[in-house]
């Protein structure tokens, strides 16, 4: 009988080979192993790679230094994807090499966006004024 997914996130073992994974393409993306231009010609990091609850499929969220170029860099990952994952197994002892994904990696951009925020006139203002107490605490 298959078990129902956790709404509480990845297993321990999931999280336990994304990070196998996101080591062994990073030294593969690093160590120049791919023979394409584009990858030999942009430095990219792999902050973070997720893997599905079979360990069949691992998304890899990448980001070219800099933010430019993404859609090159994205496109010769997935041409190359056979080689990159032909490298993974090597480095990962897995029953399955799994196959690769790449999404581009949205955080940095998501922390802008909240940093935006955080200065906003809006925002200072009221930080300035004091906020509203929580009216679930406790008077002191």
């Amino acid at each position: 009988m298959a078990q129902k997914p956790t709404p509480t996130g990845p297993s321990q073992r999931q999280q336990r080979v994304a990070e196998l994974v996101r080591h062994a393409l990073a030294e593969v993306l690093q160590r120049g192993d791919v023979q394409d231009p584009t990858l030999s010609s942009h430095v990219i990091t792999v902050p973070e790679v997720r893997m599905s609850p079979d360990l069949k499929i691992a998304t890899a969220y990448i980001m070219p230094l800099g933010g430019k170029d993404e859609a090159p860099v994205i496109a010769a990952l997935e041409r190359n994807k056979k080689v990159l994952r032909q490298e993974v197994a090597r480095r990962v002892n897995l029953k399955f090499a799994p196959d690769l994904r790449f999404l581009r990696d949205e955080t940095f951009d998501e922390y802008g966006r909240i940093d935006a925020l955080l200065r906003s006139e809006k925002v200072r203002r009221d930080l300035e004024s004091g906020a509203s107490p929580d009216p679930d605490s406790e008077p002191a």
